[in-house]
C-alpha cells in the first residue's frame, strides 16, 4: 500500500477502515516504550503507561485479534480532559539498527466519523539504536457543555488514526478509541 502519502491521509474524513499498512512495515524497528498526557495548565496526569523494549521482533503475521490489540487502544478520560486548555503529550521510543529520517506523525480525530481535529507533528531524524522522547504541547479545541454531555452519552464514538510516515512512506498505522466518565 506504497500509496498511502501524508496527503492521502491528511483528506480522510472518515476513520480508516482497517490497518492500512502490515506491521511488516515498521521496518525501522520503531517500539513505542512510554506514552503520558497531562493537562498542561495543572501538571494532572491523565494517562501513563510504560514498558521494556521487546527482545523479540513482532511476527509478520498474527491472529487478526492478536493484531488488533497491538496495534490500537482504548482511553478512558474524565470528561474534565474535554475542558483542558492544552495538553502536553510524552511519547518515548526506540529505534532499530538502521537511521530513521524525517519522522512525522499524522493523528486523525473523529467524533460519530466527522473529522473533529487533526495533528501533524514531524521529530525529523532518530540516530540508530537510540531511545528517543517526542514531546508535544498543543490547545484544545473548546468544546461546549452540549458536546462534551455529547461526547460522554457516546462512548467510544471518538476514534483516532495515527499514521507514523518516514520519508513521507507509511511504517505504522494504529487507532484509538476513547470515552469519557462524569467525575
Amino acid at each position: 500500500m506504497s500509496n498511502i502519502t501524508p496527503e492521502v491521509v491528511l483528506s480522510y474524513e472518515k476513520p480508516a477502515r482497517g490497518y492500512l499498512c502490515p506491521l511488516s512495515a515498521n521496518s525501522y524497528g520503531i517500539e513505542f516504550l512510554k506514552f503520558e498526557i497531562k493537562d498542561y495548565d495543572t501538571n494532572r496526569v491523565v494517562y501513563q503507561v510504560a514498558r521494556e523494549p521487546d527482545p523479540e521482533p513482532v511476527p509478520d503475521t498474527l491472529d487478526p485479534e492478536v493484531e488488533n490489540l497491538i496495534r490500537s487502544v482504548k482511553y478512558t478520560f474524565p470528561a474534565s480532559f474535554l475542558k483542558f486548555k492544552t495538553v502536553r503529550t510524552l511519547l518515548e521510543f526506540c529505534v532499530g539498527p538502521q537511521p530513521v529520517g524525517n519522522l512525522r506523525m499524522i493523528e486523525r480525530h473523529f467524533f460519530k466519523d466527522k473529522l473533529v481535529r487533526s495533528y501533524d507533528f514531524e521529530f525529523g531524524f532518530c540516530i540508530p539504536n537510540s531511545t528517543n522522547s517526542w514531546e508535544a504541547i498543543y490547545d484544545v479545541p473548546e468544546h461546549s457543555g452540549a458536546m462534551v454531555n455529547d461526547y460522554v452519552a457516546h462512548p467510544f464514538a471518538h476514534k483516532s488514526d495515527s499514521f507514523y510516515f518516514v520519508d513521507n512512506k507509511l511504517i505504522m498505522h494504529n487507532k484509538a478509541e476513547y470515552q469519557y466518565l462524569q467525575e
